[in-house]
């Protein structure tokens, strides 16, 4: 189960955008990949469709990463943080993170 969610404020911890931040745009479950916002770009040769009124060119779009090589932001101690769960007294379950037990979302 992955411990990100899309619109989480991640941190490249490793590879070639290390130490750059972004949102979470999308999570791929079943390979560990997320895609991140302005993060891993890759270039695209993309043939234009005159029907459709999209025009060729190169094309810069994000490309996944994995979920090892990121890590949430945590805004409170503006570090980078481990995700963990617990259950609140309602019942619901939620993440929180592991340094300074704040709740990441209720």
């Amino acid at each position: 189960m992955s411990r990100l969610k899309k619109g989480d404020e991640v941190v490249v911890i490793a590879g070639k955008d290390k130490g750059k931040r972004g949102v979470v745009l999308s999570v791929i479950s079943g390979d560990n990949k997320v895609i991140v916002e302005n993060i891993n770009m890759i270039k695209r040769h993309t043939k234009g469709n005159p029907a459709q009124g999209t025009p060729g060119g190169i094309v810069e779009k994000e490309s996944s990463i994995n979920q090892s090589n990121v890590a949430i932001w945590n805004p409170v101690s503006n570090k980078n943080d481990r995700i963990g769960y617990r259950y609140l007294k309602d019942g619901q379950k939620v993440r929180y993170f592991k340094s300074n037990n704040e709740v990441v979302d209720v």
